[in-house]
């Protein structure tokens, strides 16, 4: 700012951010202090018990995530926001889920990449900002740096981290995605959230590959999220099984929270289902060309698999499909894929599918 702010300056700042917040399409907006020290203390114990598995962008930048400072010099406070991304009733989420032949996609990547719709949004908010108050300094994120956005967003009174490890809000359940931005102001920190889990554990026996070891803990080298996402070699075939016809993503521990009963629909039309992938069919999909799959997942989460990895999640849940003459050709159709790590999935589907079931 070009002058200090007065206390009168900042009250009136903090309601604007709320007014403008809104009018961007979030749904809530907090303030928080940049003090993570027990956050950084879990992290490194988590990252010394090699539970990010091949994300070793964690363990690089793991000093960065617990000080925000240190990742952009001058900052004070953390302005955490929420936006809604729900693609649809969580009831036709479980049928899909229910439905073999048929692909599951988290909700959150049904639409248009959240990565883009809220940096956008953050940033049309901090120009606005600049504009009725005057240049400040800040940077915008949204999980695209260094950024502890969970304990942040719980500090800011945005909702409290469950024991499944994802952020929950008493009025919107969890499926709801984060931003941040990082800045000079110093305004007043919000209160954070209490944790509202009590005695529930329903998440934990939820988790299809017992990913969430205990409360609060996760083994990401079992979460079907980081096996479809973020892990770039070969599932390991133990846990294959138990992946199911999720293609990109998880939400099972979502989906038997308590509290998503508050959650509803995104306002946001972007989040809204494009091409059809709700409730794809597995064979259909396996069945595109490298061309389809760029054009049907432009602007899209999904795209940051890269073919390969498309492919060989599909490979998973077609082998994990009720055998059927339709999805017995479109394995063999990919039998003998240039990609080795693609091979393998297909050879262990084919196989699958050929064994008895339990």
């Amino acid at each position: 700012m070009a002058s200090p702010l007065t206390e009168e300056d900042l009250a009136r700042l903090r309601a604007r951010i709320g007014v403008l917040a809104a009018e961007l399409g979030f749904d809530q907006v907090g303030v928080a202090g940049i003090e993570l020290g027990e956050d950084e203390r879990n992290l490194e114990r988590w990252l010394a018990e090699g539970r990010h598995g091949g994300m070793d962008y964690m363990a690089r930048h793991g000093k960065l995530r617990g000080r925000p400072a240190a990742l952009v010099p001058g900052t004070i406070r953390v302005i955490s926001l929420r936006m809604a991304a729900l693609a649809e009733d969580p009831a036709r989420a479980a049928a899909v889920l229910g439905d073999e032949g048929k692909g599951y996609i988290a909700r959150y990547a049904l639409g248009r990449d959240y990565h883009k719709l809220l940096r956008g949004r953050i940033a049309g908010l901090a120009a606005r900002l600049t504009a009725e108050f005057g240049p400040f300094g800040y940077r915008a994120f949204v999980d695209s740096a260094p950024v502890m956005e969970k304990p942040l967003a719980r500090n800011a009174g945005l909702g409290w981290i469950g024991k499944h490890t994802n952020l929950i809000n008493e009025r919107a359940g969890s499926f709801f995605m984060l931003g941040e931005l990082f800045t000079d102001l110093p305004l007043a920190p919000d209160r954070p959230a209490p944790d509202r889990c009590g005695t529930c554990t329903a998440c934990l026996p939820a988790c299809p590959t017992g990913a969430i070891t205990a409360p609060y803990e996760l083994d990401a080298r079992r979460c079907i999220s980081y096996l479809t996402i973020e892990h770039h070699g070969s599932i390991p075939e133990s846990l294959r099984p138990a992946i199911g016809n999720r293609i990109f993503g998880c939400d099972d521990c979502q989906l038997v929270c308590p509290w998503n009963k508050f959650a509803r629909v995104a306002a946001e039309p972007d989040f809204r289902a494009r091409h059809g992938l709700d409730a794809p069919d597995l064979a259909a999909l396996f069945g595109w060309s490298e061309t389809e799959y760029l054009a049907r997942t432009e602007g899209s989460a999904l795209r940051r698999l890269g073919f390969r990895r498309w492919l060989r999640n599909l490979a998973v849940a077609l082998g994990n499909a009720p055998p059927s003459p339709g999805t017995a050709a479109a394995l063999a159709a990919r039998a003998d894929d240039a990609d080795a790590v693609v091979r393998e999935h297909v050879a262990w589907a084919i196989a699958r599918q050929s064994a008895p079931r339990r």
